[in-house]
């Protein structure tokens, strides 16, 4: 039986081996699932959350998400690709989707299918603000938000001593876990509530990809507060913030951010 010096050693090497870096930012993330199992769970929760969705009827509004989604995506594809991350672009099969949903809300599934509800674009209202949310969510996917928070859920049940165990047989500890964490179907919307360190990097992250495509940033501190007005009108939070930074600190980090992402402004 191995002592408990051996299992730390094993531990501790399998989490150095299973780090990945966030482009741009050049934070380290924990990272025990691989791109593939976690592509085809995403997939699988595109299709079947699609299967109970309605399209939107809107056709001048769908086309808005598609034109803004599209323009996003190619103009960090092109930047990634400029500055040595093809990886981080190998992975992604962009779609943009608009929904007959009223709740304001927006979310993105790893490898850059992005679902958007008619419900947010009263707030977005231009094609800027439509980028301030298409952006943010861009980023998680980008970043690799999902690997993360699953690997982060990972840990959490199976516990550092059983973590060599998982490791030799990651996949079908992965499927199971993803199965429960990300709740396969209607619940896709919420399936992986975001940390604030991860929140605050998609803002930043989101702000710079704007900035990119050649979008207005300084929209996004207009967007959290009509957002933030939303929330304290009718005494819950939306969906869309939820488990998120507060809203006084997440404006003062996109403004101090602004900068930043006016650097990347083609």
């Amino acid at each position: 039986m191995m002592n408990l010096k051996n299992i730390l050693l094993i531990c501790l090497m399998g989490l150095l081996t299973a780090c990945g870096v966030v482009p741009i930012t050049g934070r380290k993330q924990l990272n025990l699932v691989s791109d593939q199992e976690v592509l085809s769970l995403s997939n699988q929760s595109f299709m079947d959350y699609m299967e109970t969705a309605q399209i939107s009827s809107n056709a001048s509004k769908r086309e808005q998400v598609e034109r803004v989604g599209s323009r996003m995506a190619q103009a960090v594809e092109s930047y990634l690709r400029d500055n040595g991350m093809e990886s981080a672009v190998n992975q992604m099969q962009w779609e943009f989707v608009l929904v007959t949903d009223p709740t304001p809300n927006a979310f993105a599934l790893p490898g850059g299918k992005v679902v958007v509800n008619e419900g947010i674009l009263p707030y977005t209202q231009t094609d800027d603000g439509l980028a301030v949310v298409i952006g943010h969510e861009i980023a998680h996917a980008v970043a690799k938000h999902s690997n993360e928070r699953l690997s982060q859920q990972i840990l959490l049940q199976y516990g550092g001593t059983a973590l060599d165990l998982l490791m030799q047989n990651k996949t079908e500890a992965s499927r199971q876990l993803a199965a429960s964490v990300y709740g396969l179907g209607a619940q896709v919307g919420v399936m992986l509530p975001f940390s604030r360190q991860q929140e605050y990097e998609a803002d930043r992250l989101g702000l710079i990809f704007m900035a990119l495509a050649g979008y207005d940033v300084y929209v996004a501190p207009t967007f959290w507060t009509n957002m933030s007005a939303l929330a304290s009108g009718n005494g819950e939070t939306p969906e869309f913030m939820s488990t998120h930074p507060s809203d006084a600190n997440r404006i003062k980090q996109i403004n101090a951010t602004i900068p930043e992402a006016l650097k990347y402004k083609k």
